[in-house]
């Protein structure tokens, strides 16, 4: 029905689109070429089914689907452990100190992020399994403001 140079410009457009933009055009050719049957367009032209669907019906009931990319991938440890900042500020605020010159707004701490993990499970009764890992630990106290001193020996 189509040929391959038609079938390719179809592709390159859908793909300088995205959320219902994009929808709503494979929508469209799927309506224009297909008589709207999604499984001859994938079959076709390799797109999604289930995005051809969506922008079916969202053409036919005029309501637009609202993407939540915001709301996928894993969350923060300190959303899934809300006590977890202020018990490490807790722990940490007595071997801390502010730039001794005044560059910038990081308070140095001396205690290491392994330390910091282990006082965590000792002294405010956190589990092994709960807690991040080391690696975790320090980029937490880094969004929280402090950087680790090192030590000179």
């Amino acid at each position: 029905m189509l040929t391959e140079q038609i079938k390719l410009t179809l592709k390159d457009a859908a793909k300088k689109l995205t959320g219902s933009k994009k929808r709503a055009f494979m929508a469209q050719v799927t309506m224009d070429y297909w008589n709207s049957s999604a499984r001859k367009a994938e079959t076709e032209l390799g797109w999604s089914r289930k995005a051809i669907s969506l922008g079916l019906k969202e053409l036919e009931t005029g309501m637009v689907c609202v993407d939540n990319y915001q709301g996928r991938g894993r969350k923060k440890t300190e959303d899934l452990l809300p006590n977890l900042e202020s018990d490490i500020r807790d722990l940490i605020d007595n071997y801390s100190q502010a730039d001794p010159k005044f560059k910038s707004s990081f308070k140095y701490t001396k205690i290491s992020a392994k330390r910091i993990r282990e006082a965590l499970i000792s002294e405010k009764g956190y589990k092994k399994e709960e807690l991040p890992c080391r690696q975790t630990i320090g980029e937490i106290l880094n969004r929280m403001g402090y950087r680790l001193k090192k030590h000179k020996r």
